[in-house]
This record gives C-alpha cells, sequence and structure tokens, in this order.
C-alpha cells in the first residue's frame, strides 16, 4: 500500500510540472540557485529511495 501511494504522489509531482518551466526558472534564479537547488532535489530523491527500499538500520 506505501509503494502505491509513493508512486502516485511522484506521478503528481510529474504531471505538475513541465520540464520547460522548471529549468526556465532555474535560469531565472540564476546557475548557482540552479545547482544548489538540483543537489537538493537528488539528495530528497536517494534518501526516499534508501527509506523506501529498507534502508533503516536502527
Amino acid at each position: 500500500m506505501k509503494r502505491i501511494s509513493l508512486v502516485a504522489l511522484m506521478a503528481t509531482f510529474i504531471s505538475l510540472l513541465s520540464s520547460c518551466e522548471v529549468i526556465g526558472g532555474i535560469f531565472k534564479a540564476g546557475v548557482w540557485s540552479g545547482i544548489i537547488i538540483v543537489v537538493i532535489v537528488v539528495a530528497l530523491i536517494i534518501w526516499l529511495i534508501s527509506k523506501f527500499m529498507g534502508g533503516n538500520r536502527n
């Protein structure tokens, strides 16, 4: 059940954001802001995948 809700959430985000709008916004904000945003998004995706795949080792 958790897997279905995660997939539904990601599908919603993907459908709401147009890639051209995102890239345009990044270039308007500046290159360094864009790099920081991309690094944060990639780190968040890696963290979510590790939690989803059983990365909880406490």
